[in-house]
């Protein structure tokens, strides 16, 4: 795995230094709604005070603007404030939502020199958008001295370490809702792993017809809905004999004991994906069971993407998982085997 250089070999004294973070957080109104990826920020931020930063400029998106009503929906003052709360230092400073610049996400190099006017070097700390080559993660990394930040450098480490000699067995947990979206990774990573155990939407996808060179261990039962509602009729049933017009929304019993002792005999694990509609409290605890055999599990284990980082917080075990990533689509990518666009404009 390339690792870029590290925003602790720069000398940062007395510099005013552009960082991009990722601060796409959930909002509940005026609030920030859950704040791990500003947290996840912090060692950077921090870093930069300590070791004498003049100025430290923060930017980031934040949700997918499109119209100017968008413009107050998204605006970044929310983030500003809980980032204040966290790091009291007038030194650091959240600019505005970078989507608001139509040039972003065309990687404009005027909208890049507008970003790096002012300052004297570069960090990107936002692995979840490294697979994106805006002008806030590539195009100024091309106008200032460029580094990694704390971070990036943990992610591609740790997300890193899956594609070399990993420790066996390497069990590989897939779910969700669509097997296109994760068939490259799958096929990448799977065809090195000891077992794949898939859930979800994508266990039926798979065994209608599977997309890979290696054999997958799907559920042997599931719980099946009479309806996709939340309070639909319920019974546990063999996963091939599902009745006409009911669905499967969550593994059964037997596949969360099957997938679990799986799991717990693993040297290294990657989860990404929920075992069904684990939002709804009848359709969660296969989520859960894999969230929780993941926890005590001894080997090394990562979870990423959205749902299943969700899952291992609700489930109250997230401090024991070894890495949950901050990435969705750039650990998918990065895990393809693909180069993420905002590492590879930082100089090694």
């Amino acid at each position: 795995m390339r690792l870029p250089r590290s925003i602790e070999v720069a000398d940062v004294d007395g510099k005013v230094v552009l960082v991009r973070s990722d601060l796409n957080v959930p909002l509940e109104g005026a609030r920030v709604a859950d704040d791990t990826r500003i947290r996840a920020s912090l060692p950077t931020l921090r870093l930069l005070l300590e070791r004498g930063a003049q100025e430290v400029r923060v930017c980031s998106h934040l949700g997918r603007p499109k119209t100017e009503e968008d413009h107050a929906k998204f605006s970044m003052e929310p983030v500003r404030k809980r980032v204040a709360e966290l790091v009291s230092d007038e030194r650091v400073r959240v600019l505005e939502n970078t989507r608001f610049n139509p040039g972003e996400t065309k990687n404009d190099p005027v909208f890049a020199r507008e970003l790096a006017e002012g300052c004297d070097l570069y960090v990107n700390d936002a692995f979840g958008s490294a697979h994106r080559a805006h002008s806030s993660t590539v195009g100024v990394a091309e106008l200032l001295p460029a580094y990694a930040g704390l971070l990036l450098l943990d992610e591609l480490t740790h997300l890193g370490a899956l594609l070399g000699d990993v420790e066996r067995p390497f069990v590989i947990v897939s779910g969700g809702a669509k097997v296109e979206d994760k068939i490259a990774v799958l096929e990448n990573l799977g065809a090195r792993a000891d077992t794949v155990l898939i859930g979800g939407k994508m266990a039926e996808d798979v065994r209608a017809k599977n997309p890979f060179s290696f054999e997958a261990i799907l559920p042997a039962d599931v719980v099946a809905a009479s309806s996709f509602t939340e309070d639909a009729e319920t019974q546990v049933t063999p996963f091939e004999a599902l009745p006409d017009g009911w669905l499967g929304l969550d593994i059964g019993p037997e596949t969360r004991d099957d997938f679990a002792r799986r799991i717990a005999g693993a040297r290294t694990v990657f989860w990404n994906g929920p075992m069904g509609v684990f939002e709804w409290p009848s359709f969660a605890e296969g989520t859960f069971a894999v969230a929780r055999a993941l926890a005590e599990c001894d080997g090394f284990t990562v979870v990423g993407g959205g749902d299943s980082v969700r899952a291992v917080h609700d489930a109250g075990v997230a401090d024991r998982i070894s890495w949950i990533s901050t990435g969705g689509g750039a650990s998918l990518e990065l895990l393809e085997g693909k180069e993420l666009p905002g590492v590879a404009a930082i100089p090694v």
